[in-house]
């Protein structure tokens, strides 16, 4: 194996959740009669924590930062949102690496209440032998997630790599001199991605075996 463990962003790397982000997003702005964030800059948060993320979207509404975190996690469990599938193979990859001998974990921008609900509706509580959530951790690109992760398993920093689709992940990795792949059927392209020095860039998961193994 290249690596021992493998470490993952959640929303646009294992969840197709984008669309769904952007709907939520937008309904919380629309509940206090605000103009709602077009789609190019809610993308732009998408990686940082939830309470980061809504400062840097309405700046000029400070008194209402801690409204709008509230109603974005009520407006994202609504059934009504767009559904939020996982990426074409994940399990199958998941799977094959934890067979292989990878020790897995997830290092997210979201909260861990959503997280552990997402974790066991998917299936993939089992795979993962630590998590990180932006509720156990300094916000991405902070390297705080990567390091606790580090710290839990007992492995090496050379003997990681962080997988994950925003320009966001990539950076909390560069800020700890951590191996990256950019993954680009999430938030950005390869051409964002690669001014980061990923290892790679990919446009499947299933193309993560080809590097990983």
């Amino acid at each position: 194996m290249r690596y021992k463990l493998a470490i993952f962003d959640w929303d646009g790397t294992i969840m197709d959740s984008i669309a769904r982000i952007i709907a939520a997003m937008q309904c919380a702005a629309q509940e206090f009669s605000l103009q709602p964030p077009d789609a190019s800059a809610i993308k732009n948060i998408i990686g940082f924590s939830l309470p980061v993320a809504v400062a840097r979207l309405f700046p000029d509404h400070i008194e209402l930062h801690t409204d709008l975190v509230d109603a974005y996690k009520r407006q994202y469990k609504l059934d009504s949102q767009p559904k939020t599938p996982l990426f074409e193979d994940v399990n199958r990859v998941l799977e094959t690496l934890k067979a292989r001998g990878y020790v897995l974990a997830v290092a997210t921008g979201k909260g861990r209440p959503g997280l552990d609900r997402l974790l066991a509706e998917t299936g993939l509580s089992s795979l993962f032998t630590v998590t990180r959530s932006s509720d156990d951790a300094q916000s991405k690109p902070s390297p705080d997630m990567l390091a606790q992760i580090l710290a839990v398993t007992g492995i090496a920093l050379e003997d990681a790599v962080m997988i994950g689709d925003t320009t966001i992940d990539l950076q909390m990795a560069q800020a700890i001199n951590m191996s990256a792949i950019g993954v680009t059927f999430g938030v950005c392209t390869a051409d964002e991605l690669r001014p980061l020095n990923p290892i790679a860039v990919v446009d499947s998961f299933a193309e993560l075996l080809l590097i990983l193994t």
